[in-house]
C-alpha cells in the first residue's frame, strides 16, 4: 500500500464507527482500528479485494469476530454511555430514539448487525461481500432483511 497516511486519515473514522457499533467499547474499537491498519500495511492484495476500503473492513470484521470469540460476551448494556459518543452528540436531536434504536440493534444477530453497519458506513454490496466473505447476493439479502426488521421495529415503536 502506498500513501499510508491519507488512507489512514480517510478510513480510520469509518473503521472506528464500525468497530464501536459492534463492540460498544471505545478502547476495544480503538485497538481494532490500530490493529486493522497494522495488518493492512503488510498484507494488501488488490486481486482479493475490490477496494482498499473493502480490504480494511475485512480485517476489521475478523478482528471484531476475534474480540467476541475471545471474550465470549454479549454487548454491554450501558447504552447511555454510547449515546454520548462524539459522533452521536451533534447528530441526534432525539436521544431517546437513538438509545431505543441502539438497544434494538444489539438484539440482532451479529451477522445482521455487521451487514447493517457496513452498509451504514456506505460500503457497496461488493465491498460488504468481500468484508464478510459472502456472495454479493447474500450481502444484499442480509441488508434487506435487517432493514425490514428495523422498519418493522420502528413502525411498532412510533
Amino acid at each position: 500500500m502506498t500513501g499510508f497516511d491519507p488512507i489512514y486519515k480517510k478510513y480510520s473514522p469509518e473503521i472506528y464507527r464500525y468497530a464501536f457499533g459492534l463492540t460498544l467499547n471505545r478502547d476495544e474499537a480503538k485497538d481494532i482500528v490500530a490493529e486493522t491498519f497494522a495488518r493492512a500495511l503488510t498484507a494488501y492484495n488488490p486481486d482479493r479485494h475490490p477496494t482498499v476500503r473493502a480490504f480494511l473492513f475485512t480485517i476489521a470484521h475478523r478482528l471484531v469476530t476475534d474480540y467476541f470469540r475471545r471474550r465470549r460476551q454479549t454487548l454491554p448494556t450501558d447504552l447511555d454511555q454510547v449515546a454520548h459518543e462524539p459522533q452521536f452528540d451533534g447528530d441526534s436531536e432525539n436521544r431517546d430514539l437513538l438509545l431505543q434504536t441502539l438497544v434494538f440493534v444489539t438484539t440482532l444477530p451479529q451477522i445482521e448487525r455487521e451487514a447493517l453497519l457496513l452498509r451504514a458506513q456506505g460500503l457497496s454490496y461488493e465491498e460488504i461481500s468481500a468484508a464478510l466473505s459472502i456472495t454479493v447476493n447474500a450481502a444484499k439479502v442480509r441488508v434487506h432483511r435487517v432493514r425490514l426488521k428495523l422498519a418493522e421495529w420502528r413502525a411498532n415503536n412510533n
